[in-house]
């Protein structure tokens, strides 16, 4: 374990399970109010976004970066994902972050861990359910895990991964765990692309190509004033067809259940899009109907 600091910051490093658990001791009491940002690292102002809320909701924040390698279906994906752990450790001082977790795949999934089991339902069959089978038990597995070993009285996950918001909400509640989930708006650049780790793998070309994302999702919003479900959808099919990305999939859902949308609007409908881009797989999400 390591204090790191500059002139005004001072972030704890904890490389080990032993390392955290010294530092908890050391550092909380019953009354300290903490707050989890679980990460796979490759930092970004999205993840800082997410810091910055929790530490104005939050006496102690703590930032987890582990790449997990059970919520990978696609090994090739697993292997290239981005890992920049100095600059993320310089970000995370320059926002004043009380303590970053690096734990070892051994920490995370130690021989006395047991997962307790989850069924998903429709949450784990739809979208990426359906596209990236056993994704989210992965998911479930590793963010259970973290709030076991960090005992988090809050939880901070972004809304552009708008269905693995709904999954943790739903695990924290099946398993009666005394967490809030306090899900943060998508942080976009300055033309709208959502901040995705998965970013850095994009040329400068391909990342103004991936700005039909956005533009199909505000056009989406504008069309369900006039337009069915099933007809908004058709239109941004077609939207990402006509542009250079590979489309996955559109959804538009009711946002608590995820059940599709075809004939007539939920308050709050969203639409979920997955294309890519080259190799690299792009995700955004947009609340349309208010």
């Amino acid at each position: 374990m390591s204090l790191i600091n500059t002139n005004k910051q001072i972030v704890i490093t904890a490389y080990s399970l032993a390392e955290l658990q010294t530092a908890l001791k050391n550092l909380i009491t019953s009354e300290t109010i903490i707050g989890l940002v679980p990460t796979m690292g490759a930092l970004h102002e999205g993840h800082a976004s997410l810091v910055r809320t929790a530490k104005n909701t939050s006496d102690f924040v703590i930032v987890t970066v582990f790449i997990n390698p059970t919520q990978f279906n696609n090994p090739d994906d697993l292997s290239n994902y981005p890992k920049t752990e100095d600059k993320d450790i310089e970000l995370l001082k320059s926002l004043d972050c009380d303590l970053v977790f690096f734990p070892q795949v051994e920490d995370i999934y130690s021989h006395d861990y047991h997962f307790p089991g989850i069924e998903l339902g429709f949450l784990d069959q739809t979208m990426e359910g359906e596209h990236r089978p056993g994704h989210f038990l992965g998911v479930c597995q590793v963010v259970y895990r973290l709030f076991q070993l960090t005992q988090p009285q809050k939880a901070y996950f972004g809304l552009k991964d708008f269905q693995q918001v709904s999954v943790i909400r739903f695990m924290v509640n099946y398993f009666k765990l005394p967490i809030e989930i306090v899900p943060c708006e998508t942080s976009r650049n300055n033309n709208g692309l959502a901040l995705s780790s998965r970013n850095l793998r994009l040329t400068e070309h391909q990342k103004t190509e991936a700005l039909v994302l956005f533009n199909t999702l505000e056009q989406a919003k504008i069309n369900s004033k006039s337009m069915t479900p099933i007809q908004v959808k058709k239109m941004a099919e077609q939207s990402i067809k006509n542009s250079s990305l590979i489309l996955e999939y559109v959804e538009i859902v009711e946002p608590n259940t995820l059940n599709n949308l075809q004939t007539s609007w939920s308050n709050h409908a969203r639409m979920c899009i997955v294309a890519y881009s080259g190799d690299v797989r792009l995700i955004d999400n947009m609340e349309i109907r208010e």
